[in-house]
């Protein structure tokens, strides 16, 4: 059997990178986890290709070669997938499709012939059975009440007793079908769920409010098979919220991750995502530092109660949100936010209010947003009983489309949203935040610098397309002399933030916002 897995193509997006990306050699951010992970779990007899669209062709003698294709996708990538989607048919090669876009929506790709729907640890190992014995269903689906899988039936759809898969049954990805030079970083994945409920995210809804963890020992085989394929340099947690289990990462997995991070001399940097009430365990944010994380995006959503209240992010309220930034950033955490505009309770003046707060604490990357519903979540359905919906979301939400009627005028929220966008990202507000930031953050850990001759490559480009060419010089300049100087530890951060800002305003461009 040949199995090609295709991963289909990001647009340009606020985390696509695809401006940053040609300061640097790499030509995509991250491997595709999902598919690597679903590789390891096929025969492992069966030959199998991967076919990255964000660095590579979809060729037709690709698909000519294979039996199947496999795609995973999330529904930013809508428009690519429909273009494999044709692709495959016109070759006649059959389709098998999971992820996040159609366990939540395959009722929209009529001409998919297989869909192996939730988690892949649950519903392929059906699929790959009945595969073998000639009688393959339309759909493999999890769920909590359904009927028992009656193998060896005519039916066209098949749903599994069990809604959630032991990570403990998680192979470690199939990590040689991949270029590893292709990309920017690699990935890794400790746990799935949230504790938490948020009316507006999909989480809880693709993978329950129970955190799941791996064992110490799989994160460490893990890093362990990226560092024999060769891989130096970041890696990131995927994870939802990895702090969802405090006590099990304290316990367990960081000392675990330390002690193999110094065994090998500190080879990978560490990003994930996390909830604000990280800053009020120091603990744990001692740990991370040690263990080499460096970043984590946090969703702040709104400094406005009112809004916090209504949208449930109830760990947010009745807490200074830059102090807990900043405490971040002097353990020695870069903290991304996300941020999240067009709440009913959202008034005109939340505008200023957003920028003040992203201005204040120093928070580099700054993803904001308008609110969107996602298929499923609690907010999707409130707004359906509300006849408030107007049609699926893109998948980007700094792409200026929303999916509802919002309760503010709608152009006034468009315009808001555009003034908050023009401001933070105008290289003047953007050069201030990041110098900010570097007098704030503090640089823990004094570990081995690992130099390449390639870390040359954006220092020159930047020079040459931002300090030279760019429309920001000014500022630029003065970031490059004043880091240099004053901080010259954090000179390649800098360099690094300057290089981000083009990537954020050249996407903003494309929605003509500058």
């Amino acid at each position: 059997m040949k199995i090609l897995l295709v991963y289909p193509e990001y647009p340009d997006t606020f985390w696509s990178f695809k401006w940053a990306l040609k300061f640097v050699s790499p030509k995509a951010s991250f491997p595709p986890l999902g598919l690597l992970t679903v590789a390891a779990m096929l025969p492992h007899e069966w030959e199998k290709k991967l076919v990255d669209m964000n660095i590579e062709t979809l060729r037709d003698k690709d698909l000519e070669w294979a039996d199947y294709v496999f795609i995973s996708a999330m529904s930013v990538q809508r428009e690519s997938v429909k273009k494999v989607i044709e692709s495959c048919k016109k070759v006649g090669v059959k389709i098998v499709a999971g992820g996040p876009l159609f366990t939540t929506g395959y009722e929209d790709f009529e001409s998919v012939d297989h869909f192996v729907l939730n988690e892949a640890e649950i519903t392929l190992k059906y699929f790959l059975e009945d595969l073998k014995n000639g009688c393959a269903k339309h759909v493999y689906s999890a769920d909590q009440n359904p009927d028992m899988l009656n193998n060896g039936c005519p039916n066209q759809e098949a749903y599994v007793h069990e809604k959630f898969a032991d990570l403990k049954e998680t192979p470690i990805p199939l990590w040689e079908l991949v270029n590893m030079k292709k990309y920017a970083s690699m990935c890794i994945q400790y746990s799935r769920g949230c504790p938490f409920n948020c009316e507006f995210c999909d989480v809880t809804l693709l993978f329950g409010h129970k955190m799941r963890t791996k064992t110490r020992e799989q994160v460490v085989n893990e890093l362990e098979k990226l560092y024999s394929m060769g891989w130096r340099g970041g890696v990131f947690f995927v994870d939802d919220n990895l702090i969802g289990n405090k006590r099990k990462l304290k316990r367990e997995i960081l000392p675990a991750v330390i002690d193999w991070m110094k065994k090998r001399k500190y080879p990978f940097t560490f990003q994930t995502q996390v909830s604000v009430n990280l800053a009020d365990d120091d603990e744990l944010m001692e740990l991370m530092v040690e263990a080499g994380f460096e970043s984590v995006f946090v969703g702040i959503e709104t400094p406005d109660e009112e809004s916090l209240a209504e949208c449930g992010k109830l760990q947010n309220k009745n807490r200074d949100l830059i102090a807990c930034v900043k405490k971040a950033q002097r353990f020695g955490l870069q903290v991304q936010g996300g941020f999240i505009v067009g709440f009913d309770n959202d008034t005109p003046s939340i505008f200023e209010r957003q920028i003040k707060f992203i201005q204040e604490s120093g928070i580099v990357t700054a993803m904001v947003g308008l609110l969107n519903a996602p298929r499923g979540t609690k907010l999707y359905q409130r707004l359906v009983k509300e006849n408030r919906l107007l049609k699926d979301i893109t998948g980007d939400n700094t792409d200026f489309s929303i999916n509802f009627i919002p309760k503010m005028d709608y152009q006034t929220l468009i315009e808001g949203y555009k003034k908050i966008v023009n401001t933070i990202y105008s290289p003047k507000q953007y050069y201030e935040r990041v110098k900010r930031y570097l007098k704030e953050y503090k640089l823990m850990q004094k570990r081995t610098f690992h130099f390449h001759i390639s870390d040359l490559e954006p220092l020159f480009k930047s020079i040459l397309f931002l300090g030279i060419m760019g429309k920001e010089r000014f500022h630029y300049w003065k970031l490059f002399f004043w880091s240099l100087f004053r901080r010259p530890r954090l000179f390649p951060l800098a360099i690094t933030f300057a290089i981000y800002g083009f990537h954020f305003r050249k996407v903003f461009e494309n929605y003509q916002v500058f």
